[in-house]
C-alpha cells in the first residue's frame, strides 16, 4: 500500500461513515510518519482503521470497503474495520500520532501510530509477521530499542507479559546484531 492508497482509504471510510476523523492501526499505519518506507513495510493490500469518535462505525467500513468488496476489487487494496481494543498500545500513543490530511483524503484526518508505538503494538501481538516487521522496523533504523524499552512499562500489559516483551526486544536486537546488523542503539 502506498500514502496516496491510504489517503484513498481515510476519504473513502468518511464517506462511508460520515465521521471526519479516523484512527489507523497496523502495519500500514506506518505511512503517516514516514510516507514513502521502504518496500518491505509496503506489502500489506489492506489498512486497519476505525472512526476515532464512533468506533461502531467500523462495521460500514467493512461492509464497504473491506476484503473481497467491490472497493477491493477495484482497487486492489482495502479497509479493515477494526475497533479500539485491535492494538495493544503504549499510555499516551493518542499524543504521538501523526495526522494524515491532504485534498487525497477530502481534508478528512485519519491518526497514524508513531512508530515506536506501531512497533510495541505488533511486538505485543506476536505473530510471525508481527516479528519479522518489528525486526524490519529496527534494522532499517526506524525504532531505536532504547526508545521502544522505555515505552514497556506504559504498555497495558501485566508484569510477566512486560518482561517477556522486553525479552523479546532485546532478542531481536541480539539476532539482528549476530548477523551483522550494525544498529544505531548500542544500549539495547
Amino acid at each position: 500500500m502506498t500514502r496516496d492508497e491510504l489517503e484513498h482509504i481515510i476519504r473513502a471510510s468518511g464517506d462511508v461513515t460520515d465521521q471526519y476523523e479516523f484512527i489507523i492501526v497496523g502495519s500500514q499505519s506506518i505511512l503517516g510518519p514516514i510516507p514513502h518506507p521502504e518496500a518491505v513495510f509496503t506489502m500489506s493490500a489492506e489498512a486497519d482503521i476505525y472512526p476515532l469518535n464512533a468506533p461502531e462505525l467500523a462495521e460500514r467500513i467493512e461492509g464497504a470497503l473491506g476484503e473481497g468488496s467491490r472497493f477491493h476489487e477495484m482497487n486492489g487494496y482495502y479497509a479493515q474495520g477494526v475497533g479500539p481494543e485491535t492494538a495493544v498500545l503504549p499510555a499516551g500513543w493518542m499524543d504521538r500520532v501523526h495526522r494524515v490530511q491532504s485534498a487525497g483524503t477530502n481534508h478528512r484526518v485519519g491518526y497514524c501510530l508513531a512508530v515506536v508505538d506501531l512497533f510495541l503494538s505488533k511486538a505485543a501481538a506476536s505473530r510471525e509477521k508481527d516479528r519479522e516487521f518489528c525486526m524490519a522496523l529496527l534494522e532499517h533504523g526506524h525504532v531505536r530499542a532504547a526508545d521502544a524499552l522505555a515505552l514497556v512499562d506504559s504498555m497495558p500489559l501485566d508484569g510477566d507479559q512486560r518482561r517477556r516483551l522486553m525479552a523479546t526486544i532485546r532478542r531481536w536486537v541480539k539476532a539482528l546484531r549476530d548477523t551483522g546488523h550494525i544498529l544505531p542503539d548500542p544500549s539495547a
